[in-house]
């Protein structure tokens, strides 16, 4: 299919929101992920089924793609057998393509995507002992151009779809084994031990969380990102807790509210600096909200509590905004606009032609004390999947530099390692 233009922006950092449509398939069938039910039983009816009958078929094959995740409507059993060539005909249930998969020795896992359009974008996975984490991207590069963070440096190309943001999800459930078989246990769990240093949550799965961290910033694909995670957490298909998905910002403030209201999951805020002026340099999008106004849409974010606590992403950046000064200032911040909130202090993972130096773990734990001290939680993160730039501001694929024919290449040794 023909390439994509990059998306206008009318400001370098304040681009516009603009909704994607489905890239049309060549075979004229509709992708059915990231459809809810309403808009499966609309396209049904749409093909020639009466309005009770689709929605009746509607409710099923929702049920098989997001709960059984199944990829062939012939495997939909409690679907009549005459029905399902005549939804193979005019429908397809889609997965992102996979152009690379990485695996880290800490167990992280890095896929390399790629769009219908032929645009690439990651997701990543991370297990630990009592969760795994799948790290969603929202768009296909970025645009806020955080002076730190290694994606910042791509420039933005498109949202991404609710398809292609729930297909994510799916796709990582299909690579750790965990939809259900047969009777409703989930696959891989018959005398198969978690190899990626991961444990099993007690309903069985190892994808437990999801952090909307990847690739671009959430509020600047609002409706998508929204769509996509009422999939998600419908209980009828992919059922998993709002308490356990957390979208993350670099304090789109006006959008946030509308984030509370209409989404309703957990907040993590971009801050990674106490001042203007540094907070300027590094997150740049601080020139238009600022500190104190971000700070008030924090303390105003519908269901923040002590039990909900807002997560505040600090990298630690080396002479810039690790001082005891900076911690301080910062408790005094949480504290005048009564947040209730947890500070993640990330230790900078360098990049080349990065122009910053990661804090040393002395001064790391140090200001890591002082806010400890205060009655606030500050705990460091661990960097995980460093070594296959998986780590926290790292992801641009260094698949870029390979050639095509070299990533053909790979996923052609991929396929047939499968079978």
């Amino acid at each position: 299919m023909a390439d994509t233009a990059l998306m206008p922006i009318p400001g370098m950092i304040d681009p516009v929101p603009t909704p994607r449509e489905v890239t049309p398939r060549e075979d004229g069938r509709v992708d059915l992920i990231g459809l809810p039910k309403k808009a499966i039983a609309a396209l049904f009816e749409a093909a020639g089924l009466d309005a009770k009958a689709a929605k009746l078929r509607a409710k099923q094959v929702f049920h098989w793609l997001y709960h059984r995740g199944v990829t062939d409507f012939e495997a939909m059993t409690d679907i009549a057998k005459t029905m399902r060539p005549w939804l193979a005909e005019r429908f397809v249930i889609g997965r992102p393509d996979v152009v690379l998969a990485q695996h880290s020795s800490d167990g992280t896992r890095k896929w390399l995507l790629r769009t219908a359009d032929n645009h690439e974008f990651e997701m990543v996975f991370i297990p630990d002992a009592d969760r795994g984490t799948l790290c969603v991207s929202s768009q296909v590069g970025c645009t806020l151009n955080c002076r730190f963070c290694h994606t910042g440096t791509m420039r933005l190309v498109r949202n991404l779809t609710p398809g292609e943001i729930v297909g994510q999800v799916m796709l990582a459930r299909d690579e750790l084994g965990e939809w259900p078989r047969g009777g409703g246990t989930m696959a891989g769990l018959d005398d198969v031990e978690d190899e990626d240093g991961g444990g099993y949550s007690p309903d069985g799965r190892l994808l437990t969380n999801i952090v909307m961290m990847g690739m671009g910033e959430p509020l600047y694909n609002f409706d998508h990102v929204r769509d996509a995670l009422k999939i998600v957490m419908d209980g009828d298909g992919l059922a998993l807790s709002k308490r356990r998905i957390t979208l993350s910002t670099s304090g789109v403030v006006p959008m946030m509210a509308r984030a509370g209201e209409e989404i309703g999951v957990n907040l993590a805020v971009s801050l990674h600096a106490v001042s203007k002026d540094v907070r300027d340099e590094i997150v740049p999008i601080n020139r238009k909200y600022g500190l104190e106004e971000l700070l008030q849409a924090c303390a105003d974010y519908p269901g923040a509590s002590n039990a909900r606590r807002i997560t505040f992403e600090y990298v630690m950046l080396k002479d810039k905004n690790d001082s005891d000064a900076d911690a301080r200032e910062l408790v005094r911040l949480i504290k005048q606009y009564k947040l209730p909130a947890k500070v993640n202090l990330i230790p900078f993972n360098p990049w080349p032609g990065a122009i910053y130096e990661c804090s040393t773990p002395e001064r790391i734990r140090r200001f890591s004390e002082i806010v400890f001290e205060a009655g606030i939680s500050a705990p460091v993160r661990t960097p995980r999947g460093r070594d296959i730039d998986a780590a926290c501001g790292q992801l641009k694929t260094a698949a870029q530099k390979m050639s095509r024919a070299e990533l053909d290449r790979l996923a052609e040794e991929k396929q047939a390692a499968l079978g």
